[in-house]
């Protein structure tokens, strides 16, 4: 189901407009909140294989200083 192009141009226009209509503080916050809640980079780019990995590993580093 593919969109028109007025259609495309009048979502854009709705879509821009309600973002210059915020206010400025109130799109920082947004920006803020967004950021905060996002996953760590690690996990979006590569997925658990690196974090599962590095837990071993700092687990295994672990008990050898014991």
């Amino acid at each position: 189901m593919a969109i028109k192009g007025d259609e495309l141009v009048k979502f854009a226009t709705q879509q821009f407009v309600r973002y210059i209509e915020t206010p400025p503080q109130v799109r920082k916050e947004n920006r803020t909140s967004a950021k905060a809640s996002r996953e760590p980079w690690l996990t979006r780019w590569f997925g658990l294989g690196p974090i599962s990995l590095f837990i071993w590993w700092r687990g295994r580093t672990m008990n050898r200083q014991r």
